[in-house]
Protein backbone atom coordinates (compact mmCIF):
# COMPACT_ATOMS: atom_id res chain seq x y z
CA UNK A 1 0.00 0.00 0.00
CA UNK A 2 2.92 2.35 0.59
CA UNK A 3 5.25 1.21 -2.15
CA UNK A 4 5.93 2.54 -5.63
CA UNK A 5 2.52 3.92 -6.49
CA UNK A 6 0.78 7.08 -7.58
CA UNK A 7 2.57 10.25 -8.61
CA UNK A 8 6.07 8.95 -7.85
CA UNK A 9 5.88 6.61 -10.85
CA UNK A 10 4.95 9.26 -13.41
CA UNK A 11 8.28 11.11 -13.46
CA UNK A 12 10.46 8.08 -12.68
CA UNK A 13 12.69 6.93 -15.58
CA UNK A 14 11.44 3.36 -15.10
CA UNK A 15 7.82 4.36 -15.82
CA UNK A 16 8.16 7.57 -17.81
CA UNK A 17 7.28 5.84 -21.10
CA UNK A 18 4.22 4.29 -19.50
CA UNK A 19 3.03 7.66 -18.28
CA UNK A 20 3.56 9.07 -21.77
CA UNK A 21 1.06 6.48 -23.05
CA UNK A 22 -1.41 7.48 -20.34
CA UNK A 23 -1.11 11.11 -21.42
CA UNK A 24 -1.57 10.12 -25.06
CA UNK A 25 -4.71 8.19 -24.12
CA UNK A 26 -6.16 11.18 -22.26
CA UNK A 27 -5.44 13.45 -25.24
CA UNK A 28 -7.11 10.95 -27.59
CA UNK A 29 -10.26 10.82 -25.48
CA UNK A 30 -10.54 14.61 -25.32
CA UNK A 31 -9.34 15.63 -28.79
CA UNK A 32 -10.28 12.72 -31.08
CA UNK A 33 -13.34 11.33 -29.32
CA UNK A 34 -14.52 14.81 -28.34
CA UNK A 35 -15.17 13.85 -24.72
CA UNK A 36 -13.98 17.14 -23.28
CA UNK A 37 -15.53 16.43 -19.89
CA UNK A 38 -12.54 14.21 -19.13
CA UNK A 39 -10.36 15.59 -16.34
CA UNK A 40 -7.12 14.19 -14.95
CA UNK A 41 -6.63 12.96 -11.38
CA UNK A 42 -3.17 12.53 -9.86
CA UNK A 43 -3.16 9.88 -7.10
CA UNK A 44 -0.97 9.59 -4.02
CA UNK A 45 0.99 12.79 -4.55
CA UNK A 46 3.28 13.01 -1.54
CA UNK A 47 4.98 16.43 -1.82
CA UNK A 48 4.76 19.80 -3.55
CA UNK A 49 7.95 18.98 -5.44
CA UNK A 50 6.40 15.75 -6.66
CA UNK A 51 3.30 17.62 -7.83
CA UNK A 52 5.40 20.01 -9.88
CA UNK A 53 7.36 17.14 -11.43
CA UNK A 54 4.14 15.43 -12.55
CA UNK A 55 2.80 18.62 -14.14
CA UNK A 56 6.15 19.03 -15.91
CA UNK A 57 5.91 15.48 -17.30
CA UNK A 58 2.37 16.18 -18.51
CA UNK A 59 3.60 19.32 -20.28
CA UNK A 60 6.35 17.29 -21.97
CA UNK A 61 3.65 14.97 -23.30
CA UNK A 62 1.49 17.90 -24.50
CA UNK A 63 -1.24 17.23 -21.98
CA UNK A 64 -1.67 20.81 -20.84
CA UNK A 65 -4.27 22.93 -19.08
CA UNK A 66 -4.68 25.51 -21.80
CA UNK A 67 -7.49 28.04 -21.48
CA UNK A 68 -10.35 26.34 -23.30
CA UNK A 69 -13.30 27.95 -21.55
CA UNK A 70 -15.86 25.40 -20.42
CA UNK A 71 -13.85 22.63 -22.09
CA UNK A 72 -10.70 23.38 -20.13
CA UNK A 73 -9.11 20.23 -18.78
CA UNK A 74 -8.79 20.25 -15.02
CA UNK A 75 -5.96 18.52 -13.21
CA UNK A 76 -7.11 17.24 -9.82
CA UNK A 77 -5.22 15.60 -7.01
CA UNK A 78 -6.28 12.86 -4.65
CA UNK A 79 -6.19 14.08 -1.05
CA UNK A 80 -5.26 10.88 0.73
CA UNK A 81 -2.05 11.70 2.60
CA UNK A 82 -1.84 13.95 5.69
CA UNK A 83 0.63 16.18 3.81
CA UNK A 84 -2.15 16.92 1.31
CA UNK A 85 -4.23 18.34 4.16
CA UNK A 86 -1.43 20.16 5.98
CA UNK A 87 -0.25 21.84 2.77
CA UNK A 88 -3.66 22.05 1.11
CA UNK A 89 -3.25 25.69 0.08
CA UNK A 90 0.10 24.97 -1.55
CA UNK A 91 -1.17 21.89 -3.37
CA UNK A 92 -4.24 23.78 -4.57
CA UNK A 93 -2.04 26.46 -6.10
CA UNK A 94 -0.92 23.67 -8.46
CA UNK A 95 -4.09 21.59 -8.82
CA UNK A 96 -7.68 22.53 -9.71
CA UNK A 97 -9.19 20.64 -6.83
CA UNK A 98 -9.14 17.66 -4.51
CA UNK A 99 -10.88 14.32 -4.37
CA UNK A 100 -10.58 13.09 -0.79
CA UNK A 101 -9.51 9.46 -0.66
CA UNK A 102 -10.89 8.68 2.76
CA UNK A 103 -9.66 5.08 2.85
CA UNK A 104 -5.97 5.90 2.50
CA UNK A 105 -6.32 9.11 4.52
CA UNK A 106 -7.75 7.08 7.41
CA UNK A 107 -5.04 4.46 7.09
CA UNK A 108 -2.24 7.03 7.16
CA UNK A 109 -3.82 9.26 9.80
CA UNK A 110 -4.36 6.41 12.25
CA UNK A 111 -1.30 4.38 11.25
CA UNK A 112 -3.50 1.38 10.49
CA UNK A 113 -2.89 -1.17 7.74
CA UNK A 114 -6.45 -1.82 6.62
CA UNK A 115 -5.31 -5.04 4.94
CA UNK A 116 -4.19 -6.46 8.29
CA UNK A 117 -6.87 -8.48 10.04
CA UNK A 118 -5.11 -7.91 13.35
CA UNK A 119 -5.51 -4.13 13.44
CA UNK A 120 -8.33 -3.64 10.92
CA UNK A 121 -10.78 -3.14 13.80
CA UNK A 122 -9.06 0.19 14.51
CA UNK A 123 -9.70 1.42 10.95
CA UNK A 124 -12.66 3.80 11.04
CA UNK A 125 -13.25 6.76 8.73
CA UNK A 126 -15.56 8.20 11.40
CA UNK A 127 -12.69 8.66 13.85
CA UNK A 128 -12.57 12.26 15.07
CA UNK A 129 -8.99 12.77 13.86
CA UNK A 130 -9.95 11.69 10.33
CA UNK A 131 -13.08 13.83 10.34
CA UNK A 132 -11.08 16.91 11.35
CA UNK A 133 -8.70 16.36 8.44
CA UNK A 134 -11.62 15.99 6.04
CA UNK A 135 -13.41 19.06 7.38
CA UNK A 136 -10.24 21.15 7.14
CA UNK A 137 -9.70 20.03 3.55
CA UNK A 138 -13.25 20.89 2.49
CA UNK A 139 -13.04 24.31 4.13
CA UNK A 140 -9.75 25.20 2.38
CA UNK A 141 -11.05 24.05 -1.02
CA UNK A 142 -14.23 26.08 -0.69
CA UNK A 143 -12.33 29.14 0.54
CA UNK A 144 -10.07 28.95 -2.51
CA UNK A 145 -12.93 28.31 -4.95
CA UNK A 146 -11.60 24.85 -5.80
CA UNK A 147 -13.46 21.60 -6.47
CA UNK A 148 -13.70 19.13 -3.58
CA UNK A 149 -15.32 15.72 -3.63
CA UNK A 150 -14.82 12.44 -1.83
CA UNK A 151 -14.34 8.86 -2.93
CA UNK A 152 -14.45 6.30 -0.19
CA UNK A 153 -16.67 3.72 1.45
CA UNK A 154 -17.93 5.70 4.43
CA UNK A 155 -20.78 7.75 2.83
CA UNK A 156 -22.24 4.52 1.45
CA UNK A 157 -22.01 2.65 4.74
CA UNK A 158 -22.85 5.34 7.28
CA UNK A 159 -25.69 7.83 6.65
CA UNK A 160 -24.40 10.03 9.48
CA UNK A 161 -21.07 10.34 7.68
CA UNK A 162 -22.86 11.54 4.55
CA UNK A 163 -24.64 14.10 6.77
CA UNK A 164 -21.27 15.23 8.12
CA UNK A 165 -19.88 15.73 4.62
CA UNK A 166 -22.86 17.82 3.52
CA UNK A 167 -22.63 19.94 6.66
CA UNK A 168 -18.93 20.55 5.91
CA UNK A 169 -19.77 21.76 2.39
CA UNK A 170 -18.66 18.82 0.22
CA UNK A 171 -19.42 19.40 -3.47
CA UNK A 172 -19.80 15.77 -4.50
CA UNK A 173 -19.47 12.29 -3.06
CA UNK A 174 -19.12 8.87 -4.64
CA UNK A 175 -21.50 6.12 -3.56
CA UNK A 176 -21.81 2.40 -4.12
CA UNK A 177 -24.51 1.64 -6.70
CA UNK A 178 -26.63 -0.22 -4.15
CA UNK A 179 -26.61 2.74 -1.72
CA UNK A 180 -27.32 5.66 -4.08
CA UNK A 181 -31.11 5.79 -3.72
CA UNK A 182 -31.10 5.18 0.03
CA UNK A 183 -28.44 7.84 0.66
CA UNK A 184 -30.12 10.42 -1.59
CA UNK A 185 -33.46 9.87 0.15
CA UNK A 186 -31.78 10.18 3.53
CA UNK A 187 -30.02 13.42 2.60
CA UNK A 188 -33.19 14.77 1.00
CA UNK A 189 -35.09 14.08 4.21
CA UNK A 190 -32.43 15.84 6.27
CA UNK A 191 -32.59 18.83 3.91
CA UNK A 192 -36.36 19.08 4.27
CA UNK A 193 -36.05 18.76 8.04
CA UNK A 194 -33.43 21.50 8.09
CA UNK A 195 -35.62 23.81 6.02
CA UNK A 196 -38.53 23.00 8.31
CA UNK A 197 -36.45 23.91 11.37
CA UNK A 198 -35.47 27.20 9.74
CA UNK A 199 -39.11 27.97 8.92
CA UNK A 200 -40.18 27.16 12.48
CA UNK A 201 -37.41 29.37 13.86
CA UNK A 202 -38.53 32.21 11.56
CA UNK A 203 -42.13 31.79 12.71
CA UNK A 204 -40.95 31.70 16.34
CA UNK A 205 -38.95 34.90 15.87
CA UNK A 206 -41.94 36.56 14.17
CA UNK A 207 -44.23 35.51 17.04
CA UNK A 208 -41.79 36.94 19.57
CA UNK A 209 -41.58 40.18 17.59
CA UNK A 210 -45.39 40.44 17.42
CA UNK A 211 -45.60 39.69 21.14
CA UNK A 212 -43.07 42.39 22.03
CA UNK A 213 -44.87 44.83 19.73
CA UNK A 214 -48.20 44.03 21.39
CA UNK A 215 -46.67 44.57 24.83
CA UNK A 216 -45.24 47.87 23.67
CA UNK A 217 -48.60 49.01 22.32
CA UNK A 218 -50.27 48.02 25.57
CA UNK A 219 -47.65 49.93 27.56
CA UNK A 220 -48.16 53.06 25.44
CA UNK A 221 -51.94 52.78 25.85
CA UNK A 222 -51.55 52.59 29.63
CA UNK A 223 -49.54 55.81 29.62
Amino acid sequence: MLGWRGASRYYDPDYRDGFALECEGAKMVREEFGLTNLDVMIPFCRTITEAKKVIKEMDKNNLKREDQGDDRMRVMCMCEIPSNVILAKEFLEIFDGYSIGSNDLTQLCLGVDRDSAIVSKVFDERDEAVKRLIKQTIEVCNQMGKYVGICGQAPSDYPEFADFLVECGIQSMSLNPDSIVETLLHLSGKDKQSKGDVKRNDEHDKSNTDLHKAKGDASLAAH
